[in-house]
């Protein structure tokens, strides 16, 4: 499936070849703190499926607990994270931050992962009030 997206402001933006049944959840708190929200959701593209199309991301390597290296690429503007990759031999995968996909809407989690640190209210959103606009 062909995607494309940016972030918040518009200053990078991207084209990508997915898998739609390549979506999951991240309930890790690296993921957590990233995203400043519960979990992440992404979907996954292969390095060669995916280019950025306009601007130039900011990277942060982040380490995590299994001492692997992971590079988070956000917009240095708006602060939007845009992607992931590994390093070594995580490079051939990106993972594409779904809030910034276009398409969104087409692309449903087939997976979750690192359940042990969700929070204990984020399968429960069903009886929470919802309203459209404010």
């Amino acid at each position: 499936m062909h995607i494309d997206g940016a972030c918040q402001c518009g200053q990078i933006t991207y084209d990508a070849e997915v898998d739609p049944d390549n979506v999951s959840i991240c309930h890790c708190t690296d993921c957590q703190r990233l995203t400043g929200s519960a979990y992440r959701v992404t979907v996954s593209a292969r390095a060669d499926r995916f280019q950025i199309t306009t601007g130039e991301p900011k990277l942060y390597v982040k380490i995590a607990d299994n001492g692997r290296r992971r590079n988070q690429f956000f917009c240095p503007n708006c602060g939007s994270p845009i992607y992931a990759t590994g390093q070594d031999e995580d490079t051939h995968q990106v993972g594409i931050r779904l809030g910034t996909v276009n398409q969104r809407r087409r692309l449903r989690p087939q997976s979750q992962i690192w359940c042990s640190s969700e929070l204990p209210w984020s399968q429960n959103l069903g009886d929470l009030p919802r309203r459209d606009a404010d």
